[in-house]
């Protein structure tokens, strides 16, 4: 038998993330483009500015509404025949509205991307919003609501939200409208909504995958460069105003099993110059099954399948934008536990705070989650859809065009004792508002005997 010497590693390609080509077509559509050789499947991101805040009194849910009903039928195709077109080129097209604004997104094969951008363009250009397609999509979501009033999950971050901000404030109420202003829309209000909001002069293309052999410069002036609109500015934002005082509410599902966790507050965003080192510190915290919550919850006490922290940017603008400052980010500890372990899950996860901020974090901790989070980054990044995502939440949140290929070389520079400061003050002990979805009649007075704050009940 013959055995053939075993193969050696090369030395490792340096690696960035990759920087896109910022340009503008005619109409005022700002394009950023990334080569990607060998990446045959295209993704586009389309940022639309039309906030949520933006909704008319009472209507919420108008603008999620609008973003499924792009599809719907355009002036050259109806519903049906604009599905069987997209089904030809072998691509997807999806839509969704957040806080920020509208996002659409497309995936199609090199080969076939002329023509469908040509039928992303059609969707944004000329929607139909047919009554009955609108009517059916608000039908839809009308199902969709008892579902997620069930699951806890979903449940504990609408009432963390309406913990949060205030009333007037639309981060407080569901992002997708509640059965009641959901049932008022109509396609008059879609398409109100559409033709205030929605133009190119507001909205960038994020394009990224393989170009070669495509004309993408004729490809897009033929499509998106024939969508016209207003010239007229969007909607300044309001400031982010949010009240993180210590509390806890209990969402009362009588019977549960299980209790879900959700622990919050509002931190600081991608423009903060603690983003990285808040990054490093609350994935130590909570970012893998590795870190310490899990350690303590899961593996020493069998509480839990997982327990993780987490910070999600809500809305973000530039210091220097015209609105200034108003940005916002979600940082949360998000778990389950069996109902009986409620309050000594509660318990235990303070004492794991109250031990990192009079401890640290070890420089052990912080090498492993710099692996973690820069290490695979290659990985992360290997479609053009992650590509894509990632340069279209730049865009979104105000963002320069390298930053995140400067975000990876600022974690990797980031202390322990940096990265502890961060998350301590990310998650202080007295400043969490807890929400708790579960038996209100099991879990209440073990929380209460806990002293992390005044607990109100609500009906679930």
């Amino acid at each position: 038998m013959e055995f053939h010497p075993q193969p050696r590693s090369g030395a490792a390609n340096p690696w960035a993330f990759p920087a896109p080509e910022r340009s503008q077509l005619p109409n005022g559509l700002t394009l950023l483009t990334s080569h990607r050789p060998g990446q045959q499947v295209v993704a586009v991101e389309v940022n639309l500015v039309a906030p949520l805040e933006a909704e008319p009194e009472g209507l919420d849910g108008v603008a999620t509404i609008m973003s499924r009903a792009l599809s719907e039928g355009t002036d050259k195709h109806t519903a049906e025949e604009f599905a069987a077109e997209l089904e030809r080129c072998g691509a997807t097209l999806d839509a969704h509205a957040d806080h920020p604004g509208v996002r659409v997104s497309l995936e199609v094969p090199a080969s076939r991307l002329p023509r469908a951008l040509g039928l992303l363009a059609d969707a944004l250009r000329a929607p139909a919003f047919p009554d009955g397609e609108v009517e059916r999509l608000v039908g839809n979501r009308l199902d969709e609501i008892p579902h997620e009033l069930a699951n806890p999950a979903r449940r504990a971050a609408m009432a963390l939200s309406k913990e949060l901000f205030p009333a007037t404030s639309r981060m407080s109420r569901p992002r997708q409208g509640t059965e009641e202003t959901v049932a008022r829309i109509d396609a008059a209000a879609v398409r109100a909504f559409y033709d205030t909001h929605i133009r190119p002069a507001t909205g960038t293309a994020v394009i990224v995958g393989d170009f070669t052999g495509v004309d993408l410069d004729a490809a897009l002036a033929d499509t998106l460069g024939a969508w016209t609109g207003s010239t007229a500015e969007p909607q300044k934002p309001s400031p982010v105003v949010a009240d993180d005082t210590g509390r806890v509410v209990i969402v009362d599902r009588p019977g549960a099993v299980q209790t879900q966790l959700l622990i919050g507050r509002i931190g600081a965003d991608r423009h903060d110059r603690v983003w990285p080192a808040q990054v490093l510190g609350t994935y130590c915290l909570g970012g893998t099954l590795t870190s310490r919550l899990d350690r303590v919850l899961r593996e020493e006490k069998g509480y839990t399948y997982g327990v993780r922290a987490f910070g999600q940017v809500l809305r973000s603008s530039a210091p220097s934008s015209p609105e200034g400052a108003t940005g916002a980010a979600m940082l949360a500890i998000s778990g389950s536990v069996d109902t009986a372990s409620t309050g000594p899950a509660l318990q235990d996860l303070w004492t794991v705070l109250r031990t990192l901020a009079a401890e640290g974090l070890t420089d052990a901790e912080r090498d492993v989650a710099v692996q973690n989070l820069v290490g695979v980054a290659p990985l992360k990044y290997e479609t053009s859809a992650a590509v894509a995502g990632t340069l279209a939440d730049q865009v979104e949140q105000q963002l320069p065009d390298d930053y995140q290929a400067q975000l990876y070389v600022r974690l990797a520079e980031t202390g322990t004792v940096e990265a502890t400061a961060a998350v301590v003050n990310a998650f202080p002990v007295d400043r969490l508002v807890t929400v708790l979805v579960g038996d209100a009649a099991q879990i209440a007075e073990p929380v209460k005997a806990l002293g992390i704050g005044e607990v109100t009940v609500v009906s679930g």
